[in-house]
């Protein structure tokens, strides 16, 4: 099974970037431990601050099982990186680290998590982890 996992802009600064919010744990940390605790699945990571690195990214997708993604920032205001999410035929399970129903008025709504299989937050770093799970969960029983 093959999952790409894209984190979009500030992300590449987890660990660094309000620690109270976003934790301790690099992004590096984040992708050593899932493949840690999914060692039969390649995780391909991707992070870029650019809008358009990721709308071409999840146009690709059909290489993949499955996408993980937090779009930080533009799951509140890219209209085109919901358009693509929403045009590939892969599943997409987002992910915040944060509760953004906890958060800022304009952080409670995500364009691109209205097109997504599903949306994890508020779980810290852990997300990811579910998110991968669920992926490889659903794979499983599709094929059985």
């Amino acid at each position: 099974m093959r999952i790409l996992l894209l984190n979009g802009p500030n992300l590449n600064l987890l660990g660094q970037r309000e620690p109270e919010k976003y934790g301790q744990r690099t992004l590096d940390a984040v992708v050593s431990t899932l493949r840690a605790c999914f060692p039969d699945v390649e995780i391909e990571a991707r992070q870029s601050n650019l809008e358009g690195d990721l709308v071409t990214w999840v146009q690709q997708a059909g290489a993949f099982d499955g996408v993980v993604m937090n779009a930080g920032g533009y799951s509140h205001t890219s209209v085109a990186l919901r358009d693509a999410v929403a045009a590939v035929q892969v599943p997409v399970v987002e992910v915040h680290i944060t509760n953004l129903l906890a958060r800022e008025p304009f952080r409670h709504v995500s364009l691109v998590g209205a097109v997504c299989q599903g949306s994890i937050m508020g779980l810290g770093t852990d997300g990811y982890r579910l998110a991968v799970d669920h992926l490889v969960r659903s794979k499983a029983e599709a094929s059985s």
